[in-house]
């Protein structure tokens, strides 16, 4: 019983965050096609967890930055990313004239999952070199990234009307590029500052 407690509390708290943030996202939405392009990816992430929790479950850390992924997304989704509220005021208080919400997203786009991809590669032994590990993680962030971006291509291509707000651009030419460089930054700066707390957790968990 005690067992089944300690892992049962957390797990219906993530379960509990993560439906309060889809429910407010999903409450009049400024674009509903766009809402469901955005919170797609966390509708998977939660299939795919609860699918493989009893089989595989995850650290704490890696279940706390999935969920902080998904409320990324469902704020994204709700208001659109180049139209988040609060980063229009930062906008204005550094006098951009451009809404930055999207940047934070592809920062967590390489954060997150190299904190997951680390602890697949650790878990399963596909990999036992610390340098070689850390080169393919990135390698992988950078190559989720660029597969994001042909999917935000695709879309492009296949719906005018959601294109401008899925993309979110803002007449940012270099936005593409501007992208893939802040997953790349957020997955080298995950394994910098999280790899000995991931440690700890993954012997605990072992």
């Amino acid at each position: 019983m005690q067992r089944y407690s300690r892992h049962r509390v957390p797990a219906l708290l993530w379960l509990l965050v993560f439906g309060a943030a889809l429910l407010w996202s999903a409450i009049a939405p400024k674009d509903r096609l766009t809402w469901w392009l955005e919170v797609m990816p966390a509708l998977v992430a939660l299939v795919l967890l609860t699918v493989t929790r009893r089989r595989f479950p995850l650290t704490p850390l890696c279940y706390g930055l999935i969920l902080f992924h998904c409320i990324i997304l469902m704020v994204g989704g709700h208001y659109t990313y180049a139209e988040v509220p609060l980063f229009d005021q930062i906008a204005e208080w550094t006098g951009s004239s451009r809404n930055n919400y999207d940047k934070v997203g592809h920062f967590a786009q390489g954060f997150v999952p190299a904190m997951v991809a680390r602890e697949l590669l650790l878990r399963l032994r596909v990999i036992n070199g610390d340098r070689w590990r850390a080169f393919l993680i990135v390698c992988f962030c950078l190559a989720l990234s660029a597969f994001y971006e042909l999917i935000e291509w695709w879309v492009a291509l296949l719906s005018n009307e959601a294109a401008e707000s899925f993309l979110g651009t803002q007449g940012y030419i270099w936005d593409t590029q501007s992208d893939m460089f802040m997953a790349l930054v957020g997955a080298i700066c995950a394994l910098g500052l999280l790899a000995n707390l991931h440690d700890r957790q993954l012997q605990r968990l072992v």
